[in-house]
């Protein structure tokens, strides 16, 4: 029997290897990302195409008007969703005023020592704080033994991170060279931003150094109670990337040695490039894990890296919140980068809730943007959060994993990015289509292999 096709048949087998091509693309990319839930649930998507390519050859009443209905109604559809479309309905950008105490912070609470006159005058101040921290203490802590997740090669590993970016702490603070070189700031933007890149940076961006930018008071061992004064004029920021095979298993250790090797390498960076501005005459100073005097996440929103999410996290363009940054102020003569205001992500956000339900702490709330004195914004429980930390030895990192903007910067993922950019309706079909593929409280990933086999 020989088959000659009408143009409803060729329509309907273009759709269908296109179709298939897509899925089959889909299957390849997630089995190279590891992602081996994915390539189940793909497979089964092949079912579709496969519709699309076996109807030509069959032989049902009303076949052509069936082939052109669901042609047509699958075109329609790609072209609604891949077209601009945004509600009407006006997201408002987060509203940063009010300054954080340092004090306040759960790394400076939790350092506290008992009977120490940092303990009493914290704890007269802030009474309401004492049975919650008193609690965390008791917990085995963070890359501890008794923790859930110790492991002595894992943990010994993160903690040689965390100690080497100690280690520059005593470099922080240093004057600049006598002599003020008179550059060009757009020259010596543009120099900052490439040289932080070839230091392994993924992006970079400057900003005024706001009011808003720098604690209140200063909580750390070294300033204690002090006012933060730094008088700089801008702020340099830029992102590391956190390697997603080691972010895949958390809660477990691979997540903290990651997140302490790019503490580290986000540390030397900045080191590097407030030594670069020292040594041409200008004031600058590197702020890193352990001593950091300005929030970092909204310094690099306002330099345009990113936009903050439901879980607190710089959202960046292409790894989502799979990062980590380093800031360098100083009055070095700069050109600044306009701030983040991403819409889109503060849409999906409000609408995914990933992270809030994967949460082992559940610190990540549910509930929309709200007014915390006198600022619109999504803010986590940091007590619940670090409370999980205590237990589990590491610094978890599962909002990070699962986080449908944590995929790989590759063609596929960057297509969905620019979709969630794009349209309302995307969105929408991109978080069913992320629950359906990954799962919609995905299992934590196998810790990388050349760890495992040393175990």
């Amino acid at each position: 029997m020989s088959f000659n096709p009408d143009i409803p048949d060729i329509i309907s087998l273009t759709i269908g290897a296109l179709l298939f091509l897509m899925v089959f693309v889909l299957i390849i990319l997630s089995a190279l990302e590891k992602e081996y839930y994915s390539v189940k649930k793909s497979i089964i998507l092949l079912l579709f195409p496969a519709l699309f390519l076996v109807i030509p050859f069959l032989d049902f009443p009303y076949q052509n008007h069936v082939l052109l209905g669901i042609s047509g109604f699958i075109s329609l559809a790609f072209i609604v969703l891949v077209l601009p479309f945004n509600k009407r309905k006006k997201i408002y950008d987060y509203t940063f005023s009010n300054k954080v105490d340092e004090r306040d912070i759960m790394f400076s609470r939790i350092r506290l020592k008992e009977g120490s006159e940092n303990h009493k005058s914290y704890y007269s101040e802030r009474p309401e704080n004492k049975e919650t921290d008193e609690r965390l203490k008791a917990n085995p802590g963070l890359l501890s033994e008794g923790s859930t997740y110790y492991n002595l090669f894992q943990f010994a590993s993160a903690n040689a991170s965390f100690e080497t970016v100690e280690a520059y702490h005593d470099h922080l603070y240093k004057d600049p060279a006598p002599i003020k070189k008179d550059l060009d700031a757009k020259q010596l933007t543009r120099y900052l931003k490439s040289w932080s890149k070839k230091l392994g940076a993924v992006d970079c961006g400057i900003t005024e150094l706001k009011d808003y930018h720098t604690y209140s008071k200063l909580g750390r061992k070294h300033n204690y109670g002090n006012d933060c004064t730094l008088d700089h004029k801008y702020a340099i920021a830029f992102t590391v990337e956190m390697d997603k095979d080691m972010m895949a298993a958390a809660p477990a250790g691979s997540t903290v040695m990651e997140s302490g090797l790019q503490y580290m390498n986000a540390g030397s960076i900045a080191m590097q490039l407030a030594s670069f501005l020292r040594n041409i005459g200008y004031e600058s100073l590197a702020h890193i894990d352990g001593r950091y005097e300005v929030i970092a996440p909204l310094v690099a929103k306002d330099a345009g890296l990113g936009e903050l999410g439901r879980m607190g996290l710089l959202m960046t363009p292409n790894l989502g919140p799979r990062v980590r940054i380093g800031v360098v102020t100083t009055n070095a003569p700069l050109n600044i980068d306009s701030p983040t205001f991403a819409p889109d992500v503060i849409d999906f956000c409000r609408i995914c809730k990933k992270c809030a339900d994967c949460c082992p702490g559940k610190a990540i709330s549910h509930q929309d943007r709200e007014d915390i004195n006198g600022d619109i914004r999504w803010q986590i429980n940091q007590e619940e959060c670090f409370k999980y930390w205590t237990v589990c030895g590491t610094d978890c990192g599962r909002c990070m994993a699962v986080c449908p903007y944590s995929h790989p910067n590759n063609l596929l993922h960057n297509f969905v990015r620019k979709g969630l950019k794009n349209s309302y309706l995307f969105r929408r079909f991109a978080l069913k289509m992320d629950n359906f593929l990954y799962g919609r409280k995905p299992a934590p990933g196998d810790t990388p292999n050349w760890i495992k086999n040393l175990e």
